[in-house]
């Protein structure tokens, strides 16, 4: 189970986290709301098709992803975002319960926007709709240990 990985990952590298058990929730809005925290702390990690791969984003619930930034980054034309299908194909979760969190949790290459760095927390959804980690964001860097920081939201 993705939840009982990542609680393991995170104390096997020291990481201070809070763990809340809540209604399913199917929103980054529904999901701020039962944890009584600001849209913005919310971690929403998206899996997008760049070529022939998979790759996970990760940016602030509040913002919205830029595919023009993306394409200019990785100097592609077209992107997308991954379907139902593949989403539970090659992670075994369902959109929503998706971790910000690449390799050793999920094995895809992990980038994160800015936004994620201009919060002091980053909640999320943990592999269900049921189960949220609260973090620091610092440590979240530290330990998620993406491949590259860069903006890739709209403001």
């Amino acid at each position: 189970m993705i939840f009982e990985k990542i609680k393991s990952f995170l104390q096997v590298n020291e990481v201070e986290f809070e763990v809340f058990h809540h209604e399913p929730t199917l929103t980054s809005e529904d999901s701020a709301k039962v944890r009584g925290e600001e849209l913005k702390t919310g971690g929403k990690a998206l899996l997008l098709k760049i070529d022939k791969g998979f790759k996970l984003f990760v940016l602030a619930a509040d913002k919205k992803l830029n595919s023009k930034k993306i394409k200019k980054n990785f100097k592609v034309k077209s992107i997308r975002f991954s379907t139902k299908e593949e989403l539970y194909t090659l992670t075994q979760l369902v959109s929503g319960s998706v971790p910000p969190f690449g390799k050793p949790i999920l094995d895809f290459e992990l980038f994160v926007d800015n936004s994620i760095c201009k919060n002091e927390v980053i909640c999320f959804n943990a592999g269900s709709l049921e189960d949220s980690i609260r973090m620091k964001v610092r440590d979240y860097i530290k330990v998620a240990k993406p491949n590259e920081i860069f903006d890739f939201s709209n403001s």
